[in-house]
């Protein structure tokens, strides 16, 4: 327990130092961050800060961090795309994708952790599924996707056959 939290403690010394020293180029030299353009590319931030997570779960041994990690950089990605095509409404249902960011968060916290493969893909996969679930279902009758059209609620029953037959296999 003391060297989770050493570990903590760690982790937030090191993201204060960089968020200092980020903070701190820029009231220096602000020249140097004209290039970055923020009002276009600031989901890069975002998406930096997802990356900062993996770079410190890495170099400090916390696989775990790989799910903030993948969540973060998941939420920049979206903000980015939602930026550049100006489609904020889409928020709506894309917010669904965050659980599947997680699930995607679980397996490489569990390929870092060294489990194997299989393991790592079960244990990431149902919230991945979950997630591309809910976000068709949303996506459908929310105005981002018409391919299903009136039929979205199909995607409920597969579900529902889904999550039946994994319990029924797992039960026996």
């Amino acid at each position: 327990m003391e060297t989770q939290f050493s570990r903590s403690r760690i982790i937030s010394g090191v993201v204060l130092i960089l968020l200092g020293v980020l903070f701190l180029s820029y009231q220096i030299a602000p020249a140097w961050w004209e290039w970055l353009q923020l009002a276009v590319s600031w989901p890069l931030l975002v998406i930096g800060g997802g990356l900062l997570f993996l770079i410190l779960g890495l170099l400090t041994n916390t696989p775990n961090l790989a799910v903030p990690a993948c969540i973060v950089g998941g939420i920049g990605g979206l903000l980015y795309w939602q930026n550049a095509t100006g489609n904020w409404e889409s928020w709506a249902y894309v917010w669904t994708l965050i659980p599947g960011f997680a699930g995607i968060g679980i397996i490489l916290s569990g390929l870092l952790s060294g489990q194997k493969i299989l393991q790592a893909l079960e244990n990431g996969t149902g919230a991945i599924f979950s997630s591309l679930i809910m976000f068709a279902i949303f996506g459908s009758f929310l105005g981002g996707m018409s391919t299903l059209g009136i039929y979205w609620p199909v995607l409920l029953i597969v579900a529902g056959l889904v999550v039946l037959l994994r319990a029924l296999i797992r039960k026996s």
